[in-house]
């Protein structure tokens, strides 16, 4: 059943938390200055990914601090991505907020966000200008949104994160995709209306390091590619007819030099022969590699595990079927 409530929630803020104990007293304060410029009612949702520095033992304290602050706490390590989809399962409000936990997602900004969505749109994003992260990180970053971008059918905003404030119809649709692993900017690109973002200067962390490694980073940008375009697949295609074109015509070539010249030809080249059968070994490990890839997402999907699941959580009004199968209480 609907919580009675529900239309009295303007605005829901999801937070994924990691390991944020040092941020989180700065995080809450900008977050409630931001919202006590006339926004309505409110509730601010912190999704703990099993953090082990205390940071759940300080958003409890805040709870019985502050009746509007909500949260969920995983029973292990399930990823950002999944907090995020977490929180957008139980949200009341009708626009939601999604933004990380380290503050270089400045809360300042809901209001800008707010009005902007009075204007008729059903998505406003963040777009980041001016990145605080090393060169090689911001190279990354437009590397691969110019490739999402080639290789999908729609238009994914280039340095736009997960910074962002959606209606209620929008999550709502994002709420009904089935996949389990999850690259939620894409899904809010793929269901579409009227979307609009604004530019802001992404800060440096406020504490602590990026939660995000490199390796982190390359599967979030291989799980956006995979989940969203088949063109890997295709290019795969292609490169097999044109490396089987070439050998069609190598051997065509050097049966005409035996059968209709006098070219004597002589067993040289091995060191050419090795770089060759190397760089074709490498091509096919490739290959191989990205159909793995898809076929492990396949797997994934078709097992049908649940994306996450909850130790502790102030909300017990289970306001959704799917939010009810997640919880181990």
């Amino acid at each position: 059943m609907q919580d009675k409530n529900y239309n009295h929630i303007e605005i829901s803020i999801v937070v994924p938390i990691y390991n944020e104990r040092e941020t989180l007293p700065r995080l809450y304060q900008e977050i409630k200055k931001s919202l006590m410029d006339d926004l309505g009612n409110y509730e601010i949702i912190f999704v703990d990914d099993y953090s082990d520095d205390n940071s759940l033992e300080f958003i409890k304290k805040l709870k019985e601090q502050d009746g509007k602050v909500e949260y969920l706490s995983f029973s292990r390590n399930f990823g950002h991505q999944t907090a995020i989809s977490a929180g957008l399962n139980v949200v009341k409000g009708k626009f939601v907020v999604v933004m990380d936990g380290d503050l270089q997602d400045p809360p300042s900004l809901i209001p800008h966000f707010y009005r902007k969505m009075r204007e008729g749109f059903e998505v406003v994003y963040g777009v980041r200008t001016k990145r605080k992260e090393n060169i090689f990180k911001r190279i990354c970053y437009k590397g691969f949104y110019y490739i999402v971008n080639k290789m999908s059918t729609f238009y994914i905003p280039r340095d736009s994160g997960d910074f962002c404030i959606m209606s209620r119809k929008v999550v709502n649709y994002i709420n009904q995709l089935p996949e389990k692993e999850r690259f939620v900017r894409g899904l809010r690109a793929w269901v579409g209306f009227k979307q609009v973002g604004i530019h802001y200067e992404r800060g440096g962390r406020y504490q602590g390091e990026s939660k995000y490694s490199f390796i982190k980073l390359l599967e979030l940008a291989f799980n956006g590619i995979v989940s969203f375009s088949d063109i890997p697949l295709k290019a795969i295609i292609y490169l097999g007819f044109a490396v089987t074109l070439l050998g069609v015509c190598g051997i065509l070539i050097l049966l005409g030099l035996l059968l209709f010249t006098n070219v004597h030809i002589e067993a040289r080249g091995w060191t050419s022969m090795l770089l060759i059968i190397l760089l074709l070994s490498g091509i096919q490990i490739s290959i191989l590699g990205i159909v793995g890839f898809y076929i492990t997402k396949i797997f994934i999907e078709t097992k049908r595990r649940l994306p996450y699941v909850i130790r502790d959580s102030s909300i017990k009004d289970i306001r959704t079927k799917q939010f009810e199968y997640y919880t181990d209480y």
